[in-house]
């Protein structure tokens, strides 16, 4: 009697946490498309609600730059590049933001933060110190190697926050 009331407890709670496993992933809203949050830095970019204009759920990274014109158009600005092209390689659309605004920020050539951000090397003549490009990077790594006299903890929030205020202006105008 003793065990089968354990039992029962125990089929009890495995019911209840995957029901409520599965009402948590169902609930996860329109996302703007595999891969855009910002998980490097433990930030969430590139959420989009519901009732966006649009659904980009499914999306790859550039079909979503090719839908939103105004993220596109400032990730342009701020690299001096075609989004598409400045975004390859990210692993979302979040970092990539980010990442833009970290060069735009600190001076740092967009080049040396894609190459040390993706592991993808820097094409010949970009300036970037010996090294850029060999492994994947998070953003504070980036930072820190990249330019190390300044606070990578601090740029790096501080990049995360304008990547989100893009984000949002960007959905709101989309």
């Amino acid at each position: 009697m003793k065990y089968a009331r354990i039992w029962q407890l125990m089929l009890a709670v495995i019911v209840f946490t995957l029901t409520a496993s599965a009402q948590h992933v169902s609930g996860a809203g329109g996302s703007m498309g595999p891969g855009v949050g910002h998980g490097a830095n433990g930030a969430d970019h590139g959420k989009m609600s519901s009732n966006s204009a649009g659904s980009t759920h499914g999306m790859t990274m550039n079909q979503i730059l090719s839908k939103n014109t105004t993220l596109a158009g400032k990730i342009q600005k701020l690299t001096g590049t075609p989004a598409q092209q400045s975004c390859s390689g990210f692993k979302n659309l979040g970092q990539c933001v980010a990442a833009a605004h970290v060069s735009k920020n600190l001076g740092i050539t967009f080049a040396c933060m894609h190459a040390d951000m993706t592991g993808q090397a820097p094409a010949k003549g970009s300036g970037c110190p010996t090294g850029t490009g060999t492994k994947s990077l998070s953003l504070g790594k980036t930072i820190q190697t990249l330019s190390p006299q300044v606070d990578s903890k601090l740029e790096s929030k501080k990049a995360n926050k304008q990547a989100d205020a893009d984000l949002k202006d960007s959905e709101a105008h989309s």
